[in-house]
Parts: structure tokens; sequence; C-alpha cells
């Protein structure tokens, strides 16, 4: 089965490293972690809150490039740099993401500075 790379729009981040930020593998879309950057790189948003709304909006874009949405997700894993910011995220992510609601792992991790979440997806958009 090809893999084809999916093009990051221009007002998404570009990967920023050897990898790609979105892959198409017959029915399935895999998109690499995303955390709160604009198009330039910039991180947007001092708040786990609003990280996480921009982090799940950079997500959506990636899969919109692929054909997919969040609808289509079937596995997340999300990454905080502080797990004690869990209860605060959760709500967000909550309000963003469709029932029926993916499986998901979050987990802590050390990010970049200034970065308080990443999170990447397998998405599903087969019938």
């Amino acid at each position: 089965m090809a893999k084809i790379r999916i093009e990051t729009p221009t007002h998404l981040p570009p990967p920023r490293g050897a990898y790609s930020a979105a892959l198409r593998c017959g029915d399935f879309v895999y998109v690499a972690g995303q955390s709160a950057r604009d198009g330039n790189l910039n991180v947007v948003g001092d708040t786990i809150e609003q990280q996480t709304r921009k982090t799940i909006e950079n997500v959506a874009g990636l899969l919109a490039a692929a054909g997919a949405s969040w609808e289509d997700v079937v596995k997340s894993t999300v990454h905080l740099a502080d797990l004690s910011q869990f209860s605060r995220y959760d709500p967000v992510y909550a309000e963003l993401v469709p029932d029926p609601r993916p499986v998901r792992t979050t987990v802590g991790s050390t990010l970049a500075p200034g970065v308080l979440i990443e999170i990447d997806v397998v998405a599903y958009t087969g019938a």
C-alpha cells in the first residue's frame, strides 16, 4: 500500500525535522504530533486551554488536507508538559472532539519551551 505525503497547508506549522506532518496510507491518515504553533512556528496561547484549542485546530487542518476530519479519528495520543493540567485540557478536548471520541492516551512529556501540549492522531476514512 502506497504512502502519500499530505502537503501542510501554509497557515499551519511546517514540519521542523525529517518527518511528514501527515501521511495517508489506504483508508488511514496519520498525523504527526501537533502543537499550538502558527504557520511561522510561533507558539499561540499562554494557557493550556488556549493551546489545546489551537492544537486541535492544527490537527483538524491536516486532517482536512488529507480528506478527513476529527469525526474519523480513532486514536489520539496527547502529551502534556504538566500532567497536573489534565483537568484543564480535558474539557476543551471534550468540547471540540466529536462523539464517539477516539481512544486516547495522555502522558506527561518534555516538550519544546513554551509548548504545553502536543497531539498526534490516527484516522480511518473507510466504510
